[in-house]
């Protein structure tokens, strides 16, 4: 079965663990057909040297833009010039289990219903042999539907998905901080089938403190705001369950980020 992997790439990423995420496709059981790298605006001198250590050794595709347009947009553009129907995602900081994608590929041709699914994750600090915790998602296609109310169900560094369903609902929208989520409600409320692994399959680097900082205040209130309409207009939730859900969301993102940072570790184990 052909694939595609589709990454995205910033200037501030750093080399090393963009190094260390491409060595983990190298080492793969089952490789990719391309390697769809979106550059998002000018990238660094060391980023470079890096993407041409691994020219030779996997099939990259790069696709640059002008400008840094964000994460959304730029998968956009990734998923445009991808040549294949099944799109298998990853950041460019994470590293796959070597299984990965043989592990997704038999579950495709096990499950030719399902056009989106994701696997378990490990997080890691700085060594992804000491795991911080493990971030899980249901299984079956009811408790997707039924997660998805409340927090995302799928693990978005892992996730394949076919493109031309990513085409028919509209792609990746600007939805700060939860493109992701915001597509998956789309996807699930069209009534297609969806699933996940129960095998972890990737280590996932925490983004520390600075996702802490990053993902509160007012801001994050009004995204998780414009996250209760869509969930409103797609009939997924109910204007009750809905505010309910917008509350719990919302007050953590409101208070200190060591507290923020302690809730977080305690709903991921």
């Amino acid at each position: 079965m052909k694939f595609s992997v589709l990454m995205s790439l910033y200037i501030k990423e750093n080399p090393i663990f963009l190094r260390e995420s491409l060595q983990s496709l190298v080492e793969q059981t089952v490789q990719a057909d391309e390697i769809v790298l979106v550059l998002d605006g000018a990238i660094t001198t060391e980023l470079e040297q890096v993407l041409n250590e691994f020219s030779d050794k996997l099939p990259l595709k790069l696709v640059p833009l002008p400008q840094n347009v964000g994460l959304g947009k730029a998968l956009n553009e990734g998923i445009k010039a991808a040549n294949n129907e099944w799109l298998f995602r990853m950041d460019t900081d994470d590293i796959c289990y070597p299984k990965r994608f043989e592990k997704q590929v038999e579950f495709i041709e096990q499950n030719p219903d399902v056009v989106l699914f994701s696997t378990q994750i490990s997080e890691f600090d700085t060594d992804p042999k000491q795991v911080l915790a493990i971030r899980r998602v249901p299984v079956s296609y009811e408790d997707i539907v039924k997660f998805n109310r409340i927090r995302s169900p799928f693990n978005h560094m892992t996730v394949a998905y076919k493109k031309s369903v990513l085409e028919e609902v509209g792609g990746y929208q600007h939805h700060l901080f939860l493109e992701d989520y915001n597509l998956w409600n789309r996807i699930i409320a069209k009534g297609y089938k969806v699933g996940n692994l129960p095998e972890i399959l990737l280590y996932a680097r925490t983004a520390g403190n600075a996702m802490f900082n990053r993902r509160r205040g007012w801001i994050y209130a009004k995204s998780e705001w414009k996250l209760y309409q869509l969930k409103r207009e797609l009939n997924i939730q109910t204007a009750f369950a809905g505010l309910n859900t917008f509350l719990l969301r919302t007050v953590p993102r409101l208070m200190p980020v060591w507290l923020v940072k302690a809730l977080y570790k305690l709903v991921r184990k």
